[in-house]
């Protein structure tokens, strides 16, 4: 019997990735056009140990409701680093590309802003640094974002270690050897294989799962640049932004099962700052979607409501 010639074909990542120049860094950008009758604009900020092939089933979700594009971070994904042209990952430089890169994509268009975890950071000292963007922005979502160091739940040891770690392979020569020698395949395989039945995102996953996750993740850690990804974590875990207001609401999405932050001082922390805090409820057990979600899993991922604000006309 011929098989039937209605059955959707699975879209390919390659298929909406474009170039992307910006203060002379080269990256990527994924940009998927809007639907029919869809006139929403979203911009969509991954987080930290990303990519764009990552969170291309959170695109495709998105996607559903109008336009969206995700852009390179520098350092991230693949793309150039902020250290190329002698300038520094900081949060302040993160937020000043992002901002350019919005008044370039969008200039007089109104766009809807989806952030995760460190891109929500971003995008809010974005918001702060450079306040007349925000009238631009139409809905300002948080995806287990945080602004403030103090959310991170993890013991006072464990801290420590993680951001005197961050601090020393933020380094040039710690952050060489880190590429070099500890970020090698065959050591991150072994390392995610000795871990894999305790560890949150391999336990779930039979032999053959298991190890396309595995693939991703070195894929990961291999194109993120490691000098980039140390001062970044640094930053993580010695932020603050509770000293400057941003005159908008925010929507902010927490999960029950996020191994990361404590979400009751979030949403104290970002009542600090924003106009008004909407929380929108989820019992997703993940701090993010599997490194190689479908639309399906990270279907999950963004709940009902908000979907319905997002099927609402902008």
């Amino acid at each position: 019997m011929p098989k039937s010639k209605n059955k959707s074909k699975a879209k390919n990542p390659s298929d909406y990735v474009f170039p992307l120049l910006m203060n002379g860094l080269e990256g990527r950008m994924l940009k998927m056009p809007a639907p029919k009758n869809k006139s929403r604009h979203i911009l969509f900020v991954y987080g930290h140990h990303a990519s764009l092939e990552r969170q291309f089933g959170v695109m495709e979700v998105l996607n559903k409701y109008g336009s969206v594009t995700m852009p390179d971070l520098p350092g991230f994904g693949g793309m150039d680093s902020f250290y190329k042209i002698g300038v520094t990952p900081s949060l302040d430089n993160l937020a000043d590309y992002l901002a350019a890169f919005v008044k370039l994509r969008y200039k007089r268009k109104k766009v809807t802003v989806v952030a995760m975890s460190l891109g929500f950071s971003i995008v809010t000292r974005m918001l702060q640094r450079s306040p007349e963007l925000v009238d631009k922005v139409n809905l300002l979502v948080s995806v287990v974002g945080f602004v403030n160091h103090e959310e991170f739940i993890f013991s006072k040891k464990n801290y420590r270690l993680l951001k005197y770690s961050a601090k020393l392979f933020s380094r040039r020569l710690p952050a060489a050897f880190l590429k070099h020698v500890v970020l090698r395949p065959a050591l991150i395989r072994a390392t995610y294989n000795h871990v894999a039945d305790k560890h949150s995102k391999l336990m779930d996953a039979n032999p053959e799962e298991r190890k396309k996750r595995i693939d991703f993740e070195i894929e990961l850690w291999r194109c993120n640049d490691p000098r980039t990804y140390a001062h970044t974590g640094h930053s993580m875990l010695t932020i603050d932004l509770l000293n400057e207001k941003v005159d908008m609401p925010v929507y902010h999405i927490g999960v029950e099962g996020d191994r990361y932050f404590d979400n009751s001082i979030v949403e104290q922390h970002l009542a600090v700052i924003y106009k008004k805090v909407n929380i929108i409820k989820s019992d997703y057990q993940h701090h993010g979607p599997t490194v190689i979600a479908t639309a399906e899993d990270a279907k999950q991922y963004i709940p009902t409501k908000l979907r319905r604000l997002l099927g609402r006309k902008p």
